[in-house]
């Protein structure tokens, strides 16, 4: 009796179905889709994760001869030091207003376009008008640069030759600051607007034809239908492009930047990420540098989940 109460008691009961056991079943049933995703996963974890540790050097003078962890420790003076320069607040003022205009002007545009290419009808000018939009996206940085120096350039530039052919004097496009950020903002959205349409395009392609259908039985126009039907269709879609692009506001590339800045157009050229790229690599401040990226990616951050956390207070159109 005592054997077979232990038996009972023992190891033929089944083990409890805890959390830990159940997720485990669960991989173990999908091995096929955690393998799929297993070299995503390890290249983040690689190239994106793993190279964080190097952060840490923006709190301590990082000399290359001691490595990481034999550089001496000074806290937050780099951070200070940056925040008390004479050129704080002009490269965030910098950064703040190209990435601002940038948003005003390119954010809704791709917009107008996907609606207006969601009235053609399909035929060749829908498709050279869709091409002819989408063709600048695939133009490296630095042939976009070479050309909007060769068009805008005071001696062989088209645009300039047109302007005063027009009997207008040409401002100095490529010298002058005050134009610095108008040709930036206006030469990304030729280059990206079309490309950007594809994804509203791509959710308006979801719109149910009979909506279209009993808005005309009950006499609506083409633009009533547009506002009606179209545009609230793209709302999910706008608001979490909206959130992206606000969580970059700080984020503006320095490639671009770099190529058409030059000493006369400084001024209002000048952004967080040049300024790192010469404390960095032109002047091998590394520590200095990579606190100004940390606290650049810091309030790109804050930014981020500061709208997240408005427009899910508003609607439920949120990342999370």
């Amino acid at each position: 009796m005592q054997e077979a109460k232990g038996i009972v008691t023992g190891s033929l009961l089944p083990e409890p179905d805890t959390a830990k056991s159940r997720v485990w079943r669960r991989v173990v049933q999908n091995w096929e889709l955690y393998l799929f995703i297993a070299p995503a996963f390890f290249y983040f974890l690689i190239f994106s994760y793993g190279p964080m540790y190097g952060i840490q050097i923006a709190f301590k003078n990082f000399i290359p001869t001691k490595g990481i962890f034999g550089s001496p420790w000074v806290g937050v003076d780099h951070f200070v030091r940056f925040f008390n320069s004479y050129y704080f607040w002009d490269l965030l003022w910098n950064t703040f207003s190209i990435s601002l205009y940038e948003l005003a002007i390119g954010f809704p545009i791709p917009i107008i376009l996907a609606l207006a290419f969601n009235e053609l009808k399909g035929g060749f000018f829908k498709r050279m008008a869709q091409t002819v939009t989408y063709a600048p996206h695939f133009i490296s940085v630095v042939v976009m640069a070479g050309m909007i120096i060769t068009f805008l350039s005071p001696s062989t530039g088209i645009v300039t030759h047109f302007i005063e052919w027009l009997g207008f004097d040409s401002p100095d496009f490529l010298t002058d600051p005050q134009w610095f950020k108008t040709m930036y903002v206006f030469s990304g959205v030729w280059q990206s607007a079309g490309w950007g349409t594809i994804i509203y395009l791509a959710a308006l392609s979801g719109v149910d034809p009979g909506l279209h259908e009993a808005a005309i039985i009950d006499g609506a126009s083409r633009f009533q239908r547009v506002r009606h039907i179209n545009i609230p269709t793209l709302i999910p879609t706008m608001t979490i492009l909206l959130i992206l692009n606000m969580g970059s506001l700080l984020g503006v590339g320095f490639e671009k930047i770099l190529l058409l800045q030059n000493s006369l157009n400084m001024e209002s050229s000048d952004v967080i990420s040049t300024f790192v790229y010469r404390s960095g690599l032109v002047d091998a401040q590394y520590s200095f540098s990579t606190a100004i990226g940390l606290f650049n990616s810091v309030i790109n951050a804050i930014v981020l989940v500061v709208v997240n956390q408005i427009v899910r207070r508003t609607n439920e159109n949120s990342l999370w």
